[in-house]
């Protein structure tokens, strides 16, 4: 736990991790060391059908999850469709059967709705994976419906994994559209050799005890990050201001493909930013706003939506 720039204490943990349970190549025990060691509060153990409870590891609280995936073919387009879906905090183990995720044409879409209800059911929330790395659009995703949040940042998917890492494109069409979600970033760890302990939820702590885990990222009390600070909120009816850590640039992502101000970029290495406001023009048509932020190392830091 650690206290952020504005004083609200918070949780640093990992959403989404794999250990030799299924293809992960280090044992539960070896992954919490690792994020122990690296200052996570928490960790969830999310093996490829492979129900892990919630417990403790070493001192690292653990948090229950699996991840699901399904795979087949559109009838209409004839494009393979490929749903990965993670569960989190669930009171039990869902017992999805491990049919479900042989390939066939239509039953794609049924197949995967039928494990986001076995999750949510087992009192868990049903996350939808790495949607750049597996290719989803927007009307995949639409036509899916039922998950409650997706990764905007998966860290596997940029070490040998087809370089897909950032899904943010994917979340602005989304968002465009009117479908708006908690956005995570998440490690998805495999190898251990550079995938993991980059991406994180930086959740409330007071949020937690309040609603619980499942709770706080439903009500979206956090920021992802790969380390920077983000803080945004709306400071009247059209604008909103971003506190953030040092970063050379912020950005504000919207509907708009064009507005003023929605690039701030630092004069300097040693004249970092550290907050800015934007302007909301719903009289043009803005739905949504996020932000962005970079730090001088690369990093990214991301907001949640806030709708308009």
């Amino acid at each position: 736990m650690f206290t952020d720039m504005l004083g609200k204490s918070r949780l640093k943990i990992n959403l989404h991790a794999h250990t030799t349970l299924s293809d992960g190549h280090k044992t539960p025990e070896e992954a919490a060391a690792i994020y122990a060691a690296a200052g996570y509060d928490a960790l969830a153990l999310t093996d490829h059908w492979v129900y892990g409870p919630a417990r403790a590891i070493g001192g690292l609280d653990i948090i229950s999850g699996c991840e699901y995936h399904v795979t087949g073919v559109d009838a209409e387009t004839g494009a393979t469709v490929v749903f990965h879906v993670v569960g989190l905090g669930m009171e039990r183990d869902p017992e999805l059967p491990i049919a479900l995720k042989m390939e066939d044409d239509e039953g794609v879409y049924d197949r995967a709705r039928l494990i986001i209800d076995g999750i949510q059911k087992a009192g868990g929330m049903a996350v939808l994976a790495h949607p750049a790395w597996s290719l989803n659009t927007p009307a995949m995703l639409r036509r899916l419906g039922g998950f409650e949040a997706t990764e905007i940042y998966n860290s596997v998917s940029d070490f040998g994994m087809s370089d897909r890492p950032y899904s943010g494109q994917i979340v602005d069409m989304l968002a465009s559209a009117g479908y708006t979600y908690p956005l995570l970033a998440t490690d998805d760890t495999h190898h251990y050799t550079g995938d993991e302990c980059r991406g994180a939820v930086y959740v409330e702590a007071d949020a937690v005890r309040e609603l619980g885990l499942v709770g706080a990222l439903r009500a979206e009390r956090f920021y992802a990050s790969m380390g920077p600070e983000v803080h945004l909120e709306r400071v009247s009816e059209n604008t909103v201001r971003l506190v953030c850590s040092p970063a050379v640039k912020i950005a504000f992502l919207s509907n708009l493909v064009w507005t003023q101000g929605r690039m701030v970029r630092a004069e300097s290495p040693d004249a970092p930013l550290t907050e800015a406001t934007f302007t909301l023009r719903p009289d043009r048509g803005e739905r949504y706003v996020r932000a962005e932020v970079t730090d001088a190392e690369g990093r990214v830091g991301w907001s949640n939506i806030i709708r308009v």
